[in-house]
C-alpha cells in the first residue's frame, strides 16, 4: 500500500500539474478577450441630432433594453425627440420637456417634426418680423419641419406652409441650418 502511496502521489500531482496549464492559459486567453469594455454602437449619424416618433405608442425605457423599465409611454405620431447617444440598436432621447430615456431605434423615423413651445404661435408668410401672419398655433402643436435660415424655421402645419422663430419651437439644433 505504501509502495503504491509513493507512486500515485507523485504521478497524481504531474497529472494535475498538466491538466492545469492548458486551463490556466486559456483562462488567461479568455480574460483578456472579455477586459474590454462594451461601447455603444454608432449608426455613423451625429448626435446629438432630432428625429421623430414613428408610431402612435412608444415605450421610454430606463436604460437601453427591454430589460429595463417602462419609465414614460408616448402616445402621439411624430413627437420630435433629440437623440443624445446611441448605444447599439438603442437612442438615448430628450423630449421638448427635458425628459430623458431610451428607445429601439425601430419606434425612431428620420422625419423632421417640431412641436411649438409658445403659448401662442405666429406663424409668417416669410421669415421676418414684418410679414404678415398666416396661422397661429398653441403651445404643444406638432408640425413637419422643412427647413431653417438663421433664426427662422419653415414648418408645415395642416398644409399651410409658414415661417416661425427657431426659438418658438423644439425641433432644430441651435445653429442648424437645412432645406
Amino acid at each position: 500500500m505504501k509502495l503504491i502511496s509513493r507512486i500515485f502521489l507523485p504521478l497524481t500531482l504531474v497529472v494535475l500539474t498538466i491538466a492545469a496549464a492548458p486551463v490556466s492559459k486559456a483562462d488567461d486567453g479568455m480574460a483578456k478577450k472579455a477586459a474590454p469594455a462594451v461601447r455603444p454602437g454608432s449608426s455613423g449619424l451625429q448626435t446629438p441630432r432630432f428625429v421623430s416618433l414613428s408610431a402612435e405608442v412608444v415605450n421610454m425605457r430606463a436604460g437601453p433594453g427591454v430589460r429595463y423599465p417602462i419609465t414614460w409611454v408616448y402616445r402621439r405620431f411624430g413627437v420630435p425627440l433629440l437623440i443624445m447617444a446611441e448605444y447599439e440598436s438603442w437612442r438615448k432621447v430628450r423630449d421638448a420637456e427635458g425628459t430623458e430615456g431610451w428607445m429601439h431605434r425601430s419606434l425612431l423615423s428620420g422625419r423632421r417634426m417640431a412641436m411649438l413651445r409658445t403659448d401662442i404661435g405666429e406663424f409668417r408668410k416669410a421669415p421676418k418680423d414684418e410679414a404678415p401672419v398666416v396661422l397661429r398655433a398653441e403651445a404643444g402643436v406638432i408640425g413637419k419641419l422643412l427647413g431653417c435660415q438663421g433664426a427662422w424655421c419653415r414648418m408645415e402645419l395642416n398644409e399651410t406652409r409658414a415661417w416661425v422663430p427657431r426659438g418658438d419651437i423644439f425641433g432644430a439644433l441651435p445653429n442648424e441650418q437645412f432645406e
